[in-house]
């Protein structure tokens, strides 16, 4: 039985069950177990290696394309953090993660020509055409002077209609205590009515860096939103009074957990 394999960060590898990584000034090699970078190149729902890596924009959490399809026939939550992907239509909120994958073939040898063989069997059992490969290669100075040239605005750039909520979303500050956080650059947001106040909060909690130790309170018009509530609800609840030239006006400010308790009591 052959030793298991893996890869050396400079292209080299070894069948020692590590991976080798050259220190340019000792020139002596620093080994690391394979087995220690399997949760960032394996998928939570089969456990095997990543294919097709497919990554959920809500939470961005990985898995194969296969597999969370399926997965989303029966849920509408991530596998692994259970948050809501979208209320009805889940697989609008997944995108292949391209480098991801280059990354899993290059670490695990002969990953990518085994599932090719495996893909090219199914077709041909089924007495169907193989697909070939994509080679994409790169535009010559003809194409690249074209695209400067078209800067037009094509149709693939409209609105989908499920997008049916404008937001603003205005950072009121932040209390004694919390500073080490990002500004917000993205104030002007387009989302599904069907999104909930929680799905904003993770919007700004990426945006900013915030560290788990601070809560985000949302507010529309004087009415404190609670996290299960959808946009869609908000604005017909509120109606006229939160809107600015037809945006929604979300209110946001970053607390301390135990002083909003406190507030709460």
């Amino acid at each position: 039985m052959s030793p298991p394999l893996c890869l050396s960060l400079y292209g080299r590898r070894s069948h020692e069950g590590s991976t080798n990584i050259l220190d340019s000034d000792s020139e002596e090699e620093t080994k690391l177990p394979l087995k220690q970078f399997y949760p960032y190149i394996r998928c939570a729902l089969c456990c095997g290696f990543l294919i097709d890596a497919t990554t959920i924009t809500e939470c961005l959490h990985t898995f194969c394309k296969n597999c969370i399809v399926k997965h989303f026939f029966h849920s509408n939550r991530c596998p692994t953090c259970s948050i809501v992907v979208h209320q009805t239509q889940p697989l609008y909120n997944i995108r292949p993660d391209r480098q991801l994958q280059d990354i899993v073939y290059k670490m695990v040898p002969f990953l990518e020509e085994s599932e090719r063989k495996e893909m090219c069997n199914f077709y041909k059992e089924r007495g169907l055409a193989v697909p070939k490969p994509v080679v994409v290669s790169p535009p010559g100075p003809v194409a690249i002077k074209r695209q400067k040239k078209e800067n037009i605005p094509q149709s693939m750039f409209t609105i989908p209609p499920e997008l049916d909520v404008s937001l603003l979303l205005d950072f009121v500050g932040a209390e004694e205590g919390i500073d080490n956080y990002k500004p917000l650059e993205r104030r002007y947001v387009r989302v599904s009515g069907e999104a909930t106040v929680r799905h904003v909060e993770l919007f700004i909690r990426r945006k900013m860096e915030l560290s788990a130790t601070c809560q985000v309170d949302v507010v529309c018009g004087d009415h404190l939103l609670d996290h299960y509530q959808s946009l869609k609800d908000i604005q017909n609840s509120v109606g006229e009074e939160a809107l600015q030239d037809g945006l929604l006006v979300l209110h946001f400010g970053l607390v301390l957990p135990s002083q909003s308790l406190e507030q709460e009591g």
